[in-house]
């Protein structure tokens, strides 16, 4: 086994970790979206076909965005059938959307594979100079699985706070009844307070339909106090600033379905409170960014950027693979830098039960907090998921885990 030390300062499990000092998260009393603004859609990884693409249009249309897509969406790669155009075709595309000076967001049409490729000839000065919109608030960018090579990269050179969420052209927009809601009360509406997952407050009944199970929920929401507990809920969430709701698929802020995803899965596998800004994504992606200049002197990462909590999942792989993923990113030293772990959904690999005995016996005895079945990633339902923002975990033992985005500093309390 190859497992973690320690960290002589890390989070001590039930322990409360002392507040620090940390950047101030965007979007945290603003949305990040209005109704009117405008998107650019590109297809940065793998190729898409003409009925997804046009679902992808009529969805963020219908939320009231001026949709432009990339000029080489349609593209496909001559010889490598899994990528969606040259590397230079979707480079230029992408450079191009977050350059315009009219974009607001930058969204990805699907994963698959081909984002990395495409990092080494991005003039990130040139990003960095652009990544403001007309309004000085910073352009987003939406995108999960592959893309998790552009949050690192976002987070790396930009310092920008990217949204981890279903992709329009994927599935989960055409087949799950709770994704597209959940998706546009995180772009139409503030983050800050905004609790991750889908939160069991809110009155209904809790997993396994049992009036104790939903007691429990309630007790443990009793836990947070009024300074640090999250104030928002479920049925809350999608309401905007002037108390606005956000564009909905189906006439509503957030359907009942979403509020009962999740309930009773998630779980803490080591208790203990942390606060920290929020990293990761992709398991695979993660590693195979090790030694890049996205994640270069990792080791050092805590002590450069700050606390961190770090999320994880993935799809289609063997125990065996995750096995070694993990055994890349130990060995790097990726986890030191890790004040919690949290992890989302394994779809299509080993049983969870398999995998989380694999992270528990890797970073068991890491002296942080991690929890389980959080449900974001490849999840069919899977809920969205702030990078680069901060957060904190409350994870208490045996009992229900729940992470929200801090809220916005009191006024009084602003410099």
């Amino acid at each position: 086994m190859t497992s973690i030390r320690s960290r002589p300062n890390g989070s001590v499990p039930g322990t409360p970790v002392p507040a620090s000092p940390l950047p101030t998260s965007p979007y945290l009393e603003t949305a990040p979206l209005q109704p009117g603004d405008t998107v650019r859609l590109i297809a940065p990884s793998g190729p898409s076909d003409e009925e997804s693409l046009v679902r992808a249009i009529a969805q963020l249309e219908s939320w009231g965005l001026t949709v432009v897509p990339g000029e080489h969406i349609r593209a496909r790669h001559p010889r490598v059938t899994y990528l969606a155009g040259t590397d230079e075709q979707r480079r230029t595309d992408l450079v191009d959307a977050w350059c315009d000076p009219d974009t607001d967001a930058v969204i990805a049409l699907r994963g698959g594979y081909g984002a990395m490729r495409l990092l080494d000839e991005i003039d990130f000065d040139l990003m960095r100079r652009h990544m403001l919109r007309r309004d000085g608030r910073p352009k987003l960018l939406t995108g999960s699985s592959d893309i998790t090579a552009f949050h690192q990269a976002w987070d790396h050179h930009l310092s920008a706070a990217t949204l981890f969420c279903p992709m329009v052209g994927n599935d989960p927009f055409k087949n799950s009844s709770v994704v597209p809601d959940e998706v546009a009360s995180w772009l139409f509406a503030p983050w800050g307070g905004r609790e991750l997952g889908f939160p069991a407050a809110g009155g209904t009944e809790a997993a396994g339909g049992t009036e104790a199970a939903a007691g429990e929920s309630r007790s443990q929401s009793d836990t947070f106090g009024p300074e640090s507990s999250p104030n928002t809920t479920s049925s809350s969430v999608a309401a905007g600033a002037g108390g606005h709701e956000a564009p909905s698929s189906d006439g509503a802020a957030h359907s009942d379905g979403a509020k009962a995803l999740s309930r009773g899965r998630a779980r803490t596998l080591v208790p203990g409170r942390a606060r920290g800004r929020l990293g990761g994504g992709n398991l695979s992606l993660v590693a195979a960014g090790i030694g890049s200049p996205e994640l270069a002197g990792v080791r050092e990462r805590r002590s450069r950027s700050g606390p961190n909590i770090l999320m994880l999942e993935d799809v289609d792989e063997e125990l065996y693979r995750l096995d070694n993923l993990l055994v890349q990113t130990v060995r790097a030293g990726w986890f030191e830098s890790a004040d919690a772990v949290v992890l989302g959904s394994w779809e299509d690999c080993a049983p969870v039960a398999e995998v989380e005995a694999l992270f528990m016996d890797f970073l068991g005895e890491a002296g942080i907090p991690i929890v389980t079945e959080m449900g974001f990633g490849h999840d069919p339902h899977a809920p969205s998921l702030p990078l680069g923002v901060d957060a904190t975990l409350e994870a208490p033992p045996g009992g229900r885990p729940r992470l929200w985005v801090d809220p916005p500093a009191r006024r009084q309390d602003r410099p």
